[in-house]
């Protein structure tokens, strides 16, 4: 396969849906080749979880059928593409090509897993739309690329997003989780205060995809989890193995997973003519990726050493399943039959051409011998001539350099030319301070070494079939090998160092529950934190028993802020990384819902409150017990009488769904939500106010704090005329003076029933505690004490 190069998406789509509102998705990465089968009901009719799946596998070609008929008012999957990825490649093959037979066939054949082992063998006709997308996306790739996937070398996931996280495409850009709000504002030097590029200290490309698709789609399953904080926790008790893993990692080639594609693809056989130049590039990628292979299993020993002792499952399992699998030391042993022991990978582009062309040992292939005899002469007699014109032009200082684009060229500088440059020179090019140019002489040499190393490159690739056949057998211990080296690189360079690059104690391990609440001591921003000293920490307490916390407080105080904190806490959890907190414990989420932000959204003719309601309108449809709500100011954008109903009753049926929820608001009439429902907390920012001015402390208290007139105060702030404040003083004194009163006799009457929901609530938090029973004994004695008092 072509080298698609750096992080670029790999991923070929396929998308069909019926008129059920069912969609069938095939995401076929190309680079490491792996295909991932999804099915699902679409719930929102502006396509939010296919949106979602867009978003997490960034497609670089999106295949559909022709038909673009959606069921009533949705706009079709077709239709979707044009309108929202309108830069990516849209390929529409014939609706005979979303075969579910052919597709069921193709990856019974291909799959490195029995088919039993995915649960196809009993779902088959049921998920009949996914398979029908792998038929028409295994079809264009091996036409579009003119390879064949090799039988039981396919990595198949079937409906793999389901065992993760699912946070729909609105919230990841609300959580500035890949790139920060208004980046195409801020540009790109602003992309640190995103949550990948804060933590992309990966080495690999691999790494880097792999800690993406994990933010995207975190972990559900708290086996897993612990198994990677067990891990962290031993990397960062243990220096030499911390150390002594991140020195190893870099012994592997930075491209060792798509190396593996070369193996798991088949070129379809052509004459030469028709191929041309293109047979020689793949030649030479073919020897490179050999070449690859050969330093990452030169390296394997060195990682055996440094994990040998290691404690923590996962990196036991790494060691057992990789560093103790003599498949390696079989493939290393017939490469070694073949290549020459001198080779190794470099990236230096003419030292890679002659690696590439010295690969094979000599004496196995006549022609190869007398080919690399050709690329020898020339290439000295290239340097001969750079070394004839430095004589003969006194440019002593001459540079002679390479790239695979131009092949040979001179570099010299300006200050060494006096007067004209001399007219043998041709192609010349100012490049900062130097020229570059060729002559006749140099562009005829080179043309005999590019077609001598095309010659070297075929002979090898003739050499090298047999061997790369007896590799293919074991392609399934080479895609583990990519697989651990992805997953070692993103705990070791990224979650650990992240961490150790921290002062210490400032992160800490999450613990996790079953159904416990989700507890945060001290949390901080992640992102924030990097970038102000001085951030102030903020606990959150989320319980079945005390399930909706309401935020309010005046602008400016914290509130956005906070609860992308919360959010951002939770993914990183989530993905086995220690968070920024004194103590953190947490249920899973299943979800993550975000309302935040008023924007109009031209595109789909929605105005600002249609914006607000569609998101809402997902978020209700689609939330469940497991799910964690975030919601900043619902309502705000239409009048304030419907504002206010809608946030009411859309808080009531969060609580019926006993999601965890954290709504922040600037209605203060919301509050009385805790006259009715003793599971809604109110919590406030606490500001001061000095001499008209707000002095804002980003510290969270409990409780109902009335901050008066902070708008206006803000308005005076922003330079509104002091008339125009004045008068607006006086019209709302009068409007709230009534509603403070009314809500102070509610709130009074509320207490008592408060008070013995507390007991309850603690009695549940006991319920789930590790403590051991004299403790809990205490605690117990110091409830009963606080609330016979009225302490609590």
């Amino acid at each position: 396969m072509e080298d698609d190069g750096g992080e670029r998406s790999s991923f070929v789509i396929g998308l069909i849906e019926n008129r059920a509102k069912e969609v069938g998705v095939a995401a076929f990465d190309l680079r490491s080749a792996a295909l991932h089968l999804s099915q699902y009901i679409e719930t929102s009719s502006s396509y939010q979880n296919t949106k979602t799946l867009l978003q997490f596998y960034d497609p670089m070609v999106i295949i559909v059928s022709p038909n673009k008929l959606a069921p009533d008012g949705m706009v079709g999957v077709s239709e979707l593409a044009d309108r929202f990825y309108a830069t990516v490649k849209k390929v529409v093959m014939a609706r005979g090509c979303f075969d579910d037979t052919t597709g069921a066939v193709l990856i019974k054949n291909l799959a490195a897993k029995e088919p039993s082992a995915l649960g196809l063998d009993t779902y088959y006709k049921q998920y009949y739309l996914c398979l029908a997308s792998a038929a028409a996306t295994i079809k264009w790739i091996e036409a579009e690329k003119g390879v064949i996937v090799t039988n039981h070398s396919l990595s198949v996931t079937f409906n793999g997003s389901f065992a993760h996280m699912n946070i729909d495409a609105t919230s990841v850009q609300n959580l500035e989780i890949i790139d920060p709000l208004h980046f195409n504002l801020w540009g790109t030097s602003n992309k640190k205060r995103s949550l990948l590029h804060m933590l992309k200290t990966t080495k690999t490309a691999g790494g880097s995809r792999l800690l993406r698709a994990n933010l995207l789609q975190p972990l559900k399953d708290i086996e897993t989890i612990n198994a990677r904080l067990d891990c962290l926790d031993e990397l960062m008790s243990n220096e030499q193995l911390f150390f002594g893993l991140s020195q190893v990692l870099r012994k592997f080639p930075k491209e060792s997973d798509r190396v593996l594609c070369h193996f798991c693809f088949k070129s379809k056989k052509i004459s030469n003519t028709v191929m041309g130049v293109d047979n020689a590039k793949k030649s030479q990628l073919l020897v490179s990726s050999i070449i690859l292979l050969k330093t990452a299993l030169d390296a394997l020993p060195l990682l055996s050493r440094v994990l040998r002792d290691a404690n923590s499952s996962l990196l036991a399992n790494v060691y057992k399943s990789v560093c103790e699998n003599e498949k390696y030391a079989a493939i290393r042993k017939r490469i070694g039959e073949v290549i020459d022991e001198d080779v190794l990978h470099a990236r230096v582009p003419f030292v890679a051409r002659t690696q590439q062309c010295f690969a094979v040992k000599a004496g196995i292939d006549g022609l190869l011998d007398i080919a690399r005899r050709s690329f020898c002469d020339t290439s000295e007699a290239i340097h001969n001539l750079a070394n004839k014109y430095r004589e003969d032009f006194k440019f002593p200082n001459l540079k002679l350099t390479f790239n695979n684009r131009q092949g040979f060229y001179f570099s010299i500088p300006q200050k060494s030319i006096q007067g004209k440059l001399p007219s043998q020179f041709i192609q010349v090019l100012k490049h900062g301070n130097n020229l570059h140019c060729s002559t006749l002489e140099l562009a005829s040499l080179n043309v005999r070494n590019k077609s001598a190393a095309a010659e070297c490159y075929l002979r090898t690739e003739v050499c090298l079939e047999e061997l790369v056949d007896a590799i293919r057998e074991d392609v399934s211990a080479l895609t583990l090998l990519a697989e651990a080296l992805c997953l070692l690189d993103m705990i070791v360079n990224s979650f650990a160092h992240t961490v150790s690059s921290k002062p210490a104690d400032h992160y800490t391990r999450p613990e996790f529950t079953d159904d416990g609440p989700l507890a945060i001591e001290a949390g901080r921003h992640p992102i924030l934190e990097s970038i102000h000293n001085d951030f102030v920490p903020n606990n959150i307490f989320l319980s079945e028993a005390s399930n909706m916390v309401l935020i309010v407080g005046p602008n400016m105080s914290g509130k956005s802020t906070y609860l992308q904190q919360v959010c951002l806490i939770v993914i990183l959890a989530q993905i086995g990384c220690y968070v920024p907190a004194h103590f953190a414990t947490l249920r899973v989420v299943d979800r993550i819902f975000t309302r935040m932000g008023t924007v109009d959204s031209l595109e789909s003719n929605s105005s600002t409150f249609m914006t607000e309601m569609k998101e809402t309108a997902f978020i209700m449809q689609n939330v469940s017990q497991r799910s964690l709500v975030v919601m900043d100011e619902l309502g705000r954008a239409t009048s304030s009488s419907d504002g206010f109903a809608i946030a009411w009753s859309c808080c009531e049926h969060l609580l019926s769904m006993k999601a965890y929820t954290i709504f922040a608001t600037h209605m203060e009439n919301l509050s009385e939500l805790v006259t009715v429902y003793p599971n809604v907390k109110i919590l406030h920012f606490d500001v001061d106010i000095k001499n008209n001015r707000l002095d804002f402390k980003f510290q969270l208290k409990e409780g109902l704090r009335h901050v008066p007139h902070y708008g206006l105060l803000l308005a005076e702030v922003a330079g509104l005329p002091s008339l125009v404040t004045e008068t607006a003083r006086n019209i709302t004194s009068r409007i709230t003076e009534k509603e403070v009163k009314r809500m102070e006799v509610n709130c009074l009457q509320y207490q008592p029933i408060q008070m013995a929901y507390h007991v309850a609530q603690r009695l549940i938090c006991l319920k789930y505690s590790s403590q051991d029973d004299d403790s809990i004994r205490e605690a117990l004695h110091n409830l009963k004490e606080n609330y016979i008092h009225g302490r609590l």
